[in-house]
């Protein structure tokens, strides 16, 4: 048995290479379940992957793909029987461990969820890291006391995946959603996904000498990091929490300890690689229940295995928008 996966290549120190290939069944790695992948998506780790590495990928041939969704083809471990529609994120996996870039992929049980009931598998990959950190975020906030009607929410990197998915939950779920960004070309878009005003980017990117500026957001889901992570700080609510999830603009934090001594704001950090299963869970459930299909689908960029290294490429430099959508079948 073959199957088509998009194999990344690397002589020595040279660069990189990446190409459609077709492969014997006894070349997947290790696992416990035998996946028939249907779709998967574009996250930036995956642009590192079919590139640079990053630091990411430890041997070659390697298959990327962080997430995929699709059907059981045979498992080792009782949870999982053939028929059966699951989702993959996290894990290391297309990292580390062959992704879901390919027809098949075998993996651990223990990494697989449940498709969750009312998403189909492409819906699942519109969603993908992207949307289930979103989500992730979205719950911390809540958990330390957001609710619809404190005031405006603010999402920078709104027109990245999780900034995307963000704010359309956020939306939604009833808030007065503030989406930041540096393309004004995405304004429509923004709107179309339920923010009710656009901030520009250049508003935050700028670094202030005071600690702390006039109360603005009632929360915020934080993309980018760096100086604006830090500006963002001084302008929370008191008591108001940023959930941080990347790092576009930088790993550094200029910031000052004022805006937590004083004002009482949280700094909570989101992670989706190693989350606990129950917590997949209910984040999976919330994301069937409080994302809307319609805006899901405006996200949308539908794409094959042989597009995936110009979109690898295009992600780092900042160039995709929404959610990409793989259908490695076709």
């Amino acid at each position: 048995m073959t199957f088509r996966a998009l194999v990344v290549e690397k002589e020595d120190q040279g660069p990189t290479s990446a190409s459609v290939m077709l492969l014997e069944d006894d070349r997947l790695p290790a696992g416990d379940v035998t996946v028939a992948v249907e779709y998967s998506t574009v996250n930036y780790k995956d642009g590192l992957c079919i590139g640079p590495g990053g630091g990411l990928v430890r041997t070659y041939p390697h298959v990327p793909g962080i997430d995929f969704a699709g059907t059981v083809e045979a498992s080792d471990d009782p949870r999982y029987a053939p028929g059966d529609k699951v989702v993959l994120t996290g894990w290391r996996v297309g990292e580390v461990h062959w992704g879901g870039y390919a027809e098949k992929a075998r993996v651990k049980a223990d990494w697989l969820v449940p498709l969750p009931e009312g998403l189909t598998t492409r819906q699942a990959m519109a969603v993908g890291t992207a949307g289930f950190t979103a989500m992730l975020a979205v719950m911390a906030l809540e958990d330390h006391g957001l609710k619809p009607g404190a005031g405006d929410v603010l999402v920078t990197g709104a027109a990245g995946g999780v900034g995307s998915v963000a704010t359309a939950i956020l939306a939604h779920l009833g808030h007065e959603v503030a989406a930041v960004t540096g393309r004004p070309e995405q304004e429509d878009y923004l709107k179309g996904l339920g923010a009710a005003r656009i901030v520009a980017r250049e508003e935050l990117a700028e670094t202030v000498k005071r600690p702390l500026e006039a109360e603005t957001w009632a929360g915020c889901v934080d993309a980018v990091g760096g100086a604006m992570l830090a500006r963002v700080l001084g302008q929370m609510k008191y008591g108001a929490s940023v959930a941080a999830v990347g790092l576009a603009g930088g790993a550094g934090l200029p910031a000052t300890v004022i805006p937590f001594l004083l004002r009482g704001v949280n700094l909570l950090g989101i992670d989706s690689v190693m989350q606990p299963y129950d917590n997949r869970l209910r984040a999976w459930e919330r994301i069937a229940r409080d994302l809307p299909m319609d805006r899901l689908e405006a996200m949308i960029q539908p794409a094959t295995l042989a597009d995936l290294p110009e979109l690898g490429a295009s992600i780092l430099k900042g160039g995709v928008r929404g959610r990409v959508v793989v259908d490695v079948r076709a």
